[in-house]
């Protein structure tokens, strides 16, 4: 048995069965002395029926001689803790170096010295991971335990720092040098106010711990050495390794007990604010027990008179409020309108109103989040599923979970999906959920135009509920839902507030984190919701709100992606909703193509879905009322059905005219081609545009002119073509409203092909901005152009060489078979464009004689 044996006799248990890693060496800790006194410096003393481990003298020198000691000293590294002279400790030697060690050495001298690691995560730490100055210390006792441990007890004798490694294997040896201590007086008034200043310090931690043995203090009182006493209480000091080692390696005593004492003056604040924590706590706990005790009186009273009160629908509420997730002000308030509620009359007005409050607040999911699933590929995959092209949108979007699967902080910008109705803006949203596995929430903001649709009423007022945000949260039963914010470009201020205003803190991520609701009355915090805006126009969106979220652009559909769309979607889904099988019915792809760009003129499928179920349902009624009809819709089924075609498709139409040449147009419905006819009469060198054109159409059409006029040498014009005709400009059809700068080489094609009477290239279109220098803009809607060339017919194309980058990123499927003529002047549009031969019915040109003119 071992037994801690103290000046008068008093005997206690040193218990060494601890839990411990066996991989590394570090000292053994008793279960019960987990404070700053659990390691006391003891020796070992023999004794024929125990082993008794005797405190040291303090006035006892433990110093060991130079001549004692051997060239080179066995290193042990040790982590987790620092050995100091005179103090004794434990060790269980797990390392197999440590072990060599242990056993060679107490079969010699017993002499060891004992290093702290660096990082004590390190299982077999380098020579470059110990620390320099250690303790040279004797091994008392070895022990070895039942379970083939090997435990040592040492203690500590002089410091000492290596010199050099002499050797790593079998384990590590060094040479070294005694540390001396310089010579203090003891006696001096300031060496006397250290030691009374670390004794006081010393007896208050114990005062302050309960967890620190009694016997600590009588340790405490017999020991008179500065030396020890500084060793002694270092050893026991609860820091961090680091910091006891900068206690040993200081090499003058009073300036390490001084260290030494701000440690200890720090361990003590930091057990009186956690003395002052615990006996707020414990004031707060029987505050509640007597609360507890005569609300239970009150109950008992209650239910002896027979009087059934509200009481436990209040403490049904109570005890589903303890089990939500919500934060300690929600908590705290929710408690008071408990306590507010019990002291209210249930007759009273204001009873269902406060009973309300109390149940919404419990509905709403306080910190119930849904795990993310931040599959990558399965996103993809789920995008590519639900959505026929936007390639850019998914990328974009994909880049975006990307983002929240790295940082997982929502914090970012709010996603705004901008285009033209019925192109899977809103779908896109439900795509997003559906990919991280989060509930979805939709709340439409069109023809909101009040503030307390966002933001609740207050709870004062009749009638008063809280905001569409909140309500859809308590729906949704989730906090971190794919929230779609559906035509955010449709909130309408009026006399009652500016919903977007409101706004601009739900989209605020440093601002929503503690989204105040006038209803509830307490934060909520909306950081972990995936907002997703949609708008049609961007104009009419308030501009500090649009400034919060990120603008993604989507285009409608081309031709191509309509017919993918509806092979893929739309006619599957048609089929399932009026209960036809995909044997029953099959629509050939020349027929979809008819419906797209005869029935249809929209950016996005909507009214191609309607034309599509217009379709079904005619064989689904062939089916219901047993008439024959045949599977295959064709064009000519199409017609049938659908009647007379509603749109014409426009198509190339030669160039045997003078001054006619194709441009090609972007609308809102996608690309379009267009022609610009040009005529020349006699009259007095008048300029007119006619065919609906906006005043940009127009100033291109000016700067055409204007540059044909300063350039006619180099087509071998007379100038006085220019004085004696008029020239008429116009482009078809003239309802329909037309505008950009887009048509300027087209225009100034049209108007060199008219004074020069020569043909211009057959199945060629073009489009460009045209300046006073000759000089090809680049233009937009080049894709959506493209393709609509290409069904038209068309074979080259002529555009700005700043458009190679929106030809590079087109699908090559789309473009096969088209020639492209990048060009960065007008007259190189002219050496594409203009062919040497002339019309056929050219016009010839006759000037008057100038002096008759002048009279």
């Amino acid at each position: 048995m071992l037994l801690l044996q103290l000046p008068w006799h008093y005997y206690c248990p040193v218990r060494a069965s601890i839990k411990y890693d066996l991989k590394s060496d570090k000292p053994c800790q008793s279960g019960i002395y987990k404070s700053m006194f659990r390691n006391l410096p003891i020796q070992i003393v023999q004794d024929d029926s125990d082993d008794l481990i005797q405190m040291i003298n303090p006035e006892q020198d433990t110093d060991l001689k130079p001549e004692d000691l051997p060239g080179e000293l066995s290193i042990l590294p040790i982590k987790n803790t620092v050995l100091f002279p005179g103090v004794v400790i434990p060790i269980t030697v797990g390392r197999q170096k440590s072990i060599r060690l242990v056993k060679k050495a107490y079969q010699g001298n017993r002499i060891i010295g004992v290093v702290a690691q660096k990082n004590s995560q390190a299982e077999e730490p380098g020579i470059e991971e110990l620390y320099r100055t250690g303790t040279v210390a004797r091994i008392i006792k070895m022990l070895v335990l039942p379970d083939g441990n090997t435990t040592i007890i040492i203690q500590g004798k002089n410091r000492f720092e290596i010199k050099e490694f002499v050797q790593e294997d079998p384990f590590l040896t060094a040479r070294f040098e005694l540390l001396t201590e310089p010579a203090l007086n003891v006696n001096g008034k300031e060496v006397r106010a250290l030691v009374q200043s670390l004794k006081d310090s010393a007896l208050k931690i114990l005062k302050l711990n309960p967890e620190i043995p009694q016997e600590a203090q009588v340790a405490l009182d017999n020991i008179s050495s500065m030396s020890f006493l500084i060793h002694f209480l270092s050893s026991n000091l609860n820091v961090d390794v680091s910091e006891k080692q900068k206690i040993l390696e200081t090499q003058n005593l009073n300036d390490r007990g001084t260290l030494l004492l701000q440690y200890m003056l720090k361990e003590i604040q930091m057990l009186e604010i956690k003395h002052e924590i615990q006996k707020k706590v414990h004031t707060d706990i029987d505050q509640q027990q007597r609360d507890y005790f005569l609300r239970q009186q009150i109950k008992v009273l209650q239910d002896e008179l027979g009087y059934d009160g509200p009481d436990k629908e209040v403490e049904k509420l109570r005890k589903r409020g303890e089990t939500k997730k919500w934060p300690q002000q929600a908590k705290d308030h929710f408690a008071k309108e408990l306590d507010k509620l019990l002291r209210i009359n249930p007759q009273a007005a204001e009873y269902p109103v406060a009973m309300n409050y109390a149940e919404f607040m419990l509905d709403l999911p306080w910190g119930e989040y849904t795990v993310d699933d931040f599959d990558l590929k399965r996103a993809k995959k789920i995008l590519d599923q639900d959505h026929f092209g936007l390639e850019k949108v998914k990328t974009r979007i994909l880049e975006y979970l990307a983002v929240l699967k790295l940082k997982q902080d929502m914090k970012g910008p709010i996603l705004c999906l901008y285009g033209p109705p019925g192109v899977g803006k809103t779908s896109l949203g439900k795509s997003i959920a559906k990919a991280l596995k989060r509930k979805y929430v939709r709340m439409s903001l069109g023809g909101v135009h009040d503030e307390a649709e966002i933001r609740g009423h207050r709870k004062t007022y009749v009638g008063a509920m809280p905001g569409k945000i909140l309500q859809n949260l308590k729906k949704a039963q989730s906090s971190n839902p794919v929230y779609i914010l559906d035509e955010i470009d449709k909130v309408r201020a009026d006399f009652r507030g500016d919903p977007s205003s409101a706004l601009l803190e739900v989209l605020d991520p440093e601002q929503n984190n503690t989204f105040g609701d006038n209803y509830l009355e307490v934060e909520y915090d909306l950081s972990k919701v995936l907002f997703v805006a949609t708008a049609n126009a961007l104009d009419t969106i308030h501009p500090a709100l649009r400034d919060r979220m990120e603008i993604i652009e989507i285009t409608g559909y081309t031709q191509e992606e309509k017919l993918e769309i509806a092979i893929r979607h739309l006619i599957p889904k048609q089929l399932l909703e009026h209960g036809l099988k995909s044997s029953d019915v099959k629509i050939s792809k020349a027929a979809i193509a008819k419906v797209i760009t005869s029935y249809t003129r929209e950016s996005g499928v909507r009214n191609l879905e309607r034309k599509i179920g217009t379709l079904v349902r005619s064989i689904a009624k062939s089916i219901a009322m047993e008439e024959p009809f045949d599977k295959m819709v064709t064009e000519d089924t199409v017609r049938k059905v659908l009647g007379a075609e509603i749109f014409d498709e426009e198509l190339y139409q030669g160039n045997d005219i003078a001054g006619v040449v194709t441009g090609l147009a972007w609308t809102q419905v996608g690309g379009e081609i267009l022609f610009v006819e040009s005529s020349l009469s006699k009259g007095k060198g008048t300029l007119t545009i006619s065919g609906q054109l906006g005043d940009v159409m127009k100033e291109s059409a000016v700067a055409a002119l204007s540059y044909l006029k300063s350039n006619a040498d180099s087509l071998n014009l007379d100038y006085r073509v220019f004085q004696q005709y008029d020239l008429h400009i116009h482009v078809p059809a003239g309802a329909v409203p037309k505008d950009g700068p887009s048509a300027g080489i087209t225009m100034f094609t049209s108007l060199a092909s008219i004074f020069t009477q020569r043909k211009v290239k057959a199945k060629l279109a073009m489009t460009g901005e045209i300046t006073l220098r000759g000089k090809v803009l680049p233009v937009g809607g080049i894709k959506e152009k493209i393709l609509a060339a290409k069904r038209s017919g068309i074979k080259e194309i002529v555009l700005s060489a700043k458009n190679k980058r929106d030809i590079d990123e087109i699908e090559q499927h789309y473009i096969k078979g088209l020639a492209f003529h990048y060009v960065d002047t007008v007259d190189e549009v002219l050496k594409v464009a203009l062919l040497k031969e002339k019309v056929k019915h050219q016009m010839v040109f006759t000037f008057a004689d100038q002096k008759a003119m002048a009279s």
